[in-house]
């Protein structure tokens, strides 16, 4: 594809939600017969569950009719203050157990879908802090107006707080670091998305239920990539949804999160054939930290990212 090609896209497939409105979001909902459902993946999540859940549930019965909360384990009292709000709780491990425990937010995202019944399925984040219902509106906006959009990703400043100065921007490390240049490098379709990771986004189940989904954090890069391949780019869209703070990870988290993406990259290069594998990919991750002496320690993390099969081929979970 030419720049010409990926700049024609990004003209018209990039979206800003105040473009549509909710009221005549519901007419064509209606219209059309589409239902829509909403899927939080929580853990520990008690300081911004109940609000941002209360927000996607303001939509009920014009835009939204299932809202549906995927819990991993919290022991904060996450669940109940979910449910208190308006949700349906699940507990990942009850979901779909033939696969075993849940192996982080890809697969919640992939358990979730399997309890839920919407034409489209809307992932929103749960650590908000500034909850609104625009998060799932915005989202909609061209799914709801464009048949041939399947795919809609969220965009949005992301504000980073570093010894109480705040970068309007900074959010989004792994993004920049890794995620843009691998999309810029090997995809270079993809490269228009202004937030390739966002955990804000909505499909076409028919479209979430016939592409694998990758376990762990690298789940939004294998999604827009099997995309691609499925349906092309015309079928993806973004929309800019403001702004969206949230609590930001520590660094070695992050380079966690860059590593499982790097994983999910090289997997998808091999099985293009534009890159081999001599031995299959290690799943620990070495860091480094200081004892309570001072002393450099050599830290091992287990990053194992595995693919669970297209929905569709597997069927509904309990739970």
């Amino acid at each position: 594809m030419t720049v010409a090609g990926d700049r024609d896209w990004f003209r018209r497939r990039t979206f800003s939600s105040e473009q549509f409105g909710v009221d005549a979001l519901a007419e064509r909902k209606d219209a059309s017969g589409t239902t829509v459902s909403v899927v939080l993946p929580t853990r520990n999540e008690a300081a911004t569950v109940g609000a941002m859940v209360e927000a996607v549930a303001s939509l009920a019965g014009t835009l939204v009719d299932e809202l549906v909360v995927v819990d991993g384990g919290s022991t904060d009292g996450t669940p109940t203050i979910a449910a208190d709000a308006g949700a349906r709780v699940h507990d990942d491990s009850h979901i779909l157990p033939q696969y075993g425990p849940t192996l982080g937010k890809g697969d919640a995202l992939w358990r979730g879908l399997s309890v839920t019944s919407g034409d489209i399925v809307v992932y929103v984040d749960a650590d908000i802090r500034n909850p609104d219902a625009r998060f799932v509106w915005g989202l909609l906006g061209p799914l709801l107006s464009n048949p041939a959009v399947q795919l809609v990703k969220g965009f949005y400043d992301r504000p980073l707080e570093v010894r109480g100065v705040v970068d309007r921007a900074g959010g989004g490390r792994v993004t920049e670091l890794m995620a843009r240049p691998l999309l810029n490098l090997f995809w270079p379709e993809l490269a228009g998305l202004v937030q390739p990771l966002a955990g804000e986004y909505a499909g076409r189940r028919d479209l979430l239920e016939a592409v694998p989904f990758f376990t762990g954090y690298g789940v939004e890069l294998g999604l827009l990539v099997d995309t691609l391949d499925r349906v092309g780019l015309d079928a993806i869209a973004q929309v800019d949804l403001g702004e969206r703070i949230h609590r930001n990870q520590v660094l070695a988290d992050l380079s966690v999160m860059a590593y499982a993406i790097a994983k999910v990259a090289l997997r998808r290069l091999c099985d293009e054939r534009r890159a081999t594998l001599a031995d299959a990919l290690p799943k620990g991750y070495t860091q480094f930290g200081r004892n309570e002496q001072g002393r450099i320690t050599e830290e091992r993390r287990d990053v194992a990212v595995f693919e669970r099969p297209p929905l569709g081929s597997v069927g509904r979970g309990g739970g």
